[in-house]
């Protein structure tokens, strides 16, 4: 329905709607630039580039420039950063270098700082424009705002913008914005109401790079040109699945605080390959320059995709990760984030054209390869009984190559077994000479190449777009809400999740493969290989898990999530023990972070688990009201309980909180919880108790420094944490050591040092406290991941 309405609403605006009026978007005058955010990086990278190449090409035309660049930083020191940002722009190579100096240095004259931080400021700025009009008697053409600042400033620079710096005459306004563009569609929509307080639609220009990139720009026009072999096998019946792909080998560092908050599907998923995927199935335009046209189909497309939930989403994260976010934003070793640096989501559009056809959307970061490219495999009925390397045996595919990765340079690519494409088009070239490279299976030798015949940088190419007022290579209000419509159910399902980490770069192998069966995707294997670096020499020829010995007693070690799958799955057999022989199972939890990945597989994944004749009890507990966040029994409600059919009368939480008062022990919490213990679980003994292990190696909320024998035989305590919240209620070691099963769990690279430690270490619980856990008659098993094994 809300894109159905969407596509009304073009429908209705489509005769007045693309917004100026051609004779207005090329009208000959002044133009006036403002780069408000002029001496940031992307200025300095891209835009002060661009602009200087805009400025190349219309030397010559019918227009004169001034350019402006905005900052908070008062003029005297903001003017000297922008000359040598000014002074590295440079000229293509069809242009002298006697040339390129005289124009170097009339785009230096043309250009001043200005600051750009109160309402005052932009109304001096106007006055300067409109001064510099009279004295030399110019006609006004139009005023360029390029907002490249963080996008919560768009408000109150477009207001300012529109209070102060229209023209007032029929010069048009065009105002730039970057992306994010909101970080889901209610933050969204509230961004475009703020705008569209102050701003038209047709002046607003979203920018999303991606459409700059020649090979982008060409889809379109590259499906117009080659419609007759196009036509008959651009469906369901020919197209095996189609890929769009983003492969990064940076890490983030430097970028945590926005990365941190956005994340891979956010970062390139719901913006650059949502445009890509929309190009490649959108219904042609009878008229390619029609923006108004090119938006509805834009949008019948996200009406036809079918809800992208859970089940057709993997996401994963580089296990440097957690330690730059700690680092870059000043964090605990115990927080944990589950923002993912890899994503890739299956799509599917609900349309004759393309029904069950799978999409597949991927980005990372720290992969292989730097690559971009959205392919087209179509299905291949030909077999080849002898001469298999023949080319009508190989893949039939079109590859749209957007730059970098082993072939370089943006191309589009088409196998010799699809047809011979041709273009008409002067800025495209056939290459027939190749370097002897494959690009997706295929020696180059056996595609039919194009390439632009001279490259140009996405953002000078989006320039020259503004500046001719040409809006399809730019984001509406309504193409922008119809994408985050499709993927904010996704982040909000998503928003727990953990990702599977992966190590980074060609070490990754084939950790991130993965498998399409029907309508769902999944990680390739379950199984995760560790090699011999890895463990300091120790084989690991195709396990899962590694058993051993640690501290004398049985250990279990694999990477993080296939630990807990096993640790999940051994709770889960001893429930079922246990309510064979008992009727009835008694499980013990710790609070802290180590335990949510535990908390989310039980939750996701163990429907079978006997939860009507589970009893879930507190390990411990901080002396904080159960409301707040920093109760342990408000994470396992949040993260286990509410999610699973478990009667409420047995669930046991800690009873911190007594006579409106915390932990006062004249009210006996303490002693209330431990004949709650006695009078329900036999013998006080535990089935099942799940320990993690402080970096000062306390357990449960036993501290360094506490006397073993001072809580005696009771089997509820009261102690002091060093740590705020200070006061602690906890199970003792007389009632963790008569449990059935003890399990220690230990992860994250940040606990290597201590694992190391209590490897050396001999037992004495009073300075380390984990090593007084020696179940009397039960079982002590460590699971340690391999990032605390191995750091």
């Amino acid at each position: 329905m809300f894109v159905t309405a969407l596509l009304l609403l073009v429908t209705l605006c489509a005769q007045g709607g693309s917004g100026e009026k051609r004779d207005e978007a090329q009208r000959p005058g002044h133009v006036s630039v403002v780069i408000v955010g002029g001496t940031g990086d992307l200025a300095k990278k891209y835009l002060w580039q661009g602009f200087f190449e805009l400025y190349v090409n219309q030397v010559k035309g019918a227009n004169t420039f001034s350019f402006y660049g905005g900052g908070l930083t008062p003029t005297d020191k903001g003017t000297p950063v922008l000359f040598e940002i000014l002074k590295a722009v440079s000229c293509s190579k069809d242009v002298s270098k006697e040339r390129c100096a005289v124009l170097k240095d009339q785009f230096l004259r043309l250009s001043q700082y200005r600051q750009l931080k109160t309402l005052e400021d932009y109304q001096n700025l106007v006055k300067n424009i409109e001064q510099e009009l009279q004295q030399e008697g110019m006609t006004e053409a139009g005023r360029l705002f390029y907002l490249s600042v963080p996008a919560f400033a768009y408000a109150d620079i477009a207001d300012n913008i529109n209070s102060s710096c229209r023209p007032t005459s029929r010069a048009w306004l065009r105002v730039v914005l970057e992306k994010p563009f909101g970080h889901d569609f209610r933050s969204a929509q509230v961004l475009a109401s703020q705008l569209g307080n102050s701003l038209k639609d047709e002046e607003m220009y979203r920018i999303d790079h991606y459409l700059g990139k020649q090979v982008v720009a060409k889809i379109l026009p590259f499906r117009e040109e080659h419609k007759k072999f196009l036509d008959p096998i651009w469906n369901k019946q020919h197209i095996e699945r189609v890929e769009i792909l983003l492969k990064e080998t940076l890490d983030v560092k430097g970028r945590i605080p926005f990365y941190d908050q956005y994340g891979v599907v956010r970062d390139v998923l719901q913006n650059h390959l949502t445009e890509v995927m929309t190009l490649l199935t959108m219904r042609l335009p009878l008229n390619l320059s029609s923006s108004e046209e090119i938006l509805q189909n834009k949008l019948q497309i996200f009406s036809s995709l079918l809800p992208v939930g859970k089940n057709q989403a993997v996401v994963g994260q580089y296990q440097a990760y957690q330690t730059e976010v700690q680092q870059e934003l000043n964090k605990t070793k115990d927080h944990v984030s589950l923002t993912p640096t890899f994503a890739a989501v299956l799509a599917y559009i609900d349309d004759v054209q393309y029904e069950g056809v799978p999409i597949l959307l991927i980005s990372g970061k720290m992969l292989d390869e730097r690559v971009g490219y959205a392919r087209i495999l179509f299905k291949n009925d030909v077999f080849c009984l002898q001469n298999h390397n023949s080319v009508h045996c190989k893949p039939k595919q079109i590859v749209f190559h957007f730059g970098h990765g082993r072939l370089q340079y943006p191309a589009i690519l088409v196998s010799k077994n699809l047809f011979k494409p041709v273009s008409k088009d002067s800025e495209w070239k056939e290459v027939t000479e190749h370097a002897d490279v494959d690009v997706l299976g295929l020696p180059i030798s056996d595609y039919y190449v194009q390439t632009p015949t001279k490259p140009r940088e996405a953002y000078s190419e989006l320039i020259s777009h503004i500046f001719a007022g040409h809006k399809n290579s730019f984001i509406s209000t309504e193409n922008l809400l119809a994408s985050w419509g499709l993927w904010t159910p996704l982040l909000s399902s998503l928003a727990s999740s953990f990702p599977r980490i992966y190590p980074g770069g060609a070490d990754n192998g084939d950790l991130l493969d993965i498998h399409v069966k029907g309508r769902e995707i999944s990680y390739n294997s379950e199984v995760v290989i560790i090699n011999n670096d890895q463990m300091g020499g120790t084989s690991a020829n195709g396990f899962q898990v590694m058993q051993g010995k640690f501290r004398s007693v049985e250990m279990v070690s694999a990477w993080s999530e296939e630990l807990v799958n096993r640790l999940a799955a051994d709770i889960q057999e001893a429930a079922e023990a246990a309510v064979h022989k008992d009727g009835v199972f008694h499980l013990a939890l710790s609070g802290g972070s180590s335990p949510l990945a535990l908390y989310f597989r039980l939750a996701l994944h163990h429907f079978s688990f006997p939860w009507r004749k589970t009893h879930v009890w507190m390990v411990d507990e901080r002396c904080v009201p159960m409301t707040e966040l920093e109760s342990n029994f408000h994470s396992l409600h949040d993260h286990l309980l509410q999610h699973v059919r478990i009667p409420y009368y047995n669930i046991h939480p800690m009873p911190v909180q007594l006579n409106q008062r915390l932990c006062v022990e004249e009210d006996g919490g303490a002693l209330m919880y431990e004949k709650e213990v006695s009078k329900l679980v036999n013998g006080s003994s535990f089935h099942f108790v799940l320990l993690g292990v402080g970096y000062d190696s306390h357990t449960a909320s036993l501290f360094p420094g506490n006397k073993v024998d001072e809580h005696g035989e009771s089997l509820v305590a009261l102690t002091e944490s060093p740590i705020k919240p200070h006061q602690r209620m906890t199970l003792t070691f007389s009632a963790i050591n008569r449990a059935h099963k003890v399990a220690v769990l230990v992860m994250g690279k940040g606990k290597h040092e201590l694992i190391t430690q209590l490897s050396r270490v001999k037992d004495n619980p009073d300075k380390w406290p984990v090593t007084g856990v020696k179940p009397t008659n039960g079982k002590l098993v460590w699971y340690i991941d391999y990032n605390a094994l191995i750091g």
